[in-house]
């Protein structure tokens, strides 16, 4: 039985995030950030420019980021490094497609706190056995392989009480991934429609909030927004499988809202620390030989 030595070798592999922090490490390329503070200038305009999915503008010499359109390309962290920078964070999910620019524009604080109101009374009976029902609205395949990943003995999102269904009418979570394309549409809201009440809907994705690459056009929309109601936006391209974790228990209730622009600490950093979720805190766990 050559498990039980290779258990004691490496000890316990799962992450106890939300329970502990957790993370990729300070040198993940996570998201990117515009540093405050920095006027516009000749070269910050270019970037602009030559950004493929328009994620980058100026508002009163301040350059922003739209992370529900950035696809993580690089080219401005090249271009204008003093600036752009990646952030090793994956707390990034919002309930408002607003609080993806940043820095962080003038928000509606009361519409802001109403929809956070709404969505907390909806899913206050979706605390413990969630089941999430994925489709698929015309992705390229990235997002499904961090989708599949929740489910492997490192993130394991079955200990969470989170489990996959393959019928929507027993599912609590629509996660759509993809652009929302046009053959996509009908069986999209289709499955929305069959959900029971109460349902959270999760915007998977940079395809998926705002179409990505292919933007507005003949075969997909802006987004799968265009057809369902989205509670959750989770940035990336594609989205982390932390990333979508957090989105999840963002959705359910079992997360604080963050604004977007918090960066993830490492557990040396944070030791001890939670992350304000509705689990207690683990006692220390012996590790392995």
């Amino acid at each position: 039985m050559p498990w039980i030595p290779r258990g004691l070798r490496e000890g316990i592999v799962t992450t106890r995030y939300p329970r502990r922090p957790d993370g990729y490490g300070p040198s993940f390329q996570g998201s990117i950030v515009a540093r405050a503070g920095h006027g516009a200038g000749g070269g910050l305009t270019e970037v602009v420019e030559t950004c493929p999915t328009g994620a980058i503008s100026l508002r009163d010499g301040q350059a922003q980021v739209d992370r529900g359109l950035c696809v993580l390309c690089a080219r401005c962290t090249h271009m204008f490094p003093e600036v752009f920078a990646f952030d090793p964070s994956f707390e990034t999910s919002v309930i408002d497609r607003r609080q993806l620019v940043v820095p962080d524009i003038d928000e509606d604080d009361t519409g802001l706190e109403m929809a956070r109101a709404e969505l907390g009374r909806r899913v206050k009976a979706l605390r413990r056995s969630i089941h999430i029902r994925h489709v698929d609205g015309g992705s390229d395949g990235s997002e499904e392989w961090e989708v599949a990943a929740l489910t492997n003995p490192i993130y394991d999102v079955q200990r969470l009480g989170i489990f996959f269904t393959a019928s929507p009418r027993h599912a609590d979570v629509l996660l759509v991934t993809g652009v929302g394309s046009a053959g996509m549409q009908v069986p999209l809201r289709h499955t929305f429609e069959v959900m029971p009440d109460p349902k959270v809907v999760i915007a998977a994705g940079v395809d998926a909030i705002s179409g990505g690459l292919l933007g507005r056009g003949y075969a997909a929309g802006g987004g799968v927004g265009d057809v369902v109601p989205v509670d959750v936006f989770v940035p990336g391209s594609p989205p982390t499988p932390f990333g979508l974790l957090h989105g999840i228990l963002l959705a359910i209730g079992l997360l604080p809202p963050t604004s977007g622009a918090k960066v993830q600490r490492g557990p040396a950093e944070e030791k001890g620390a939670t992350h304000g979720s509705a689990f207690p805190e683990d006692p220390p766990r012996e590790a392995g030989p």
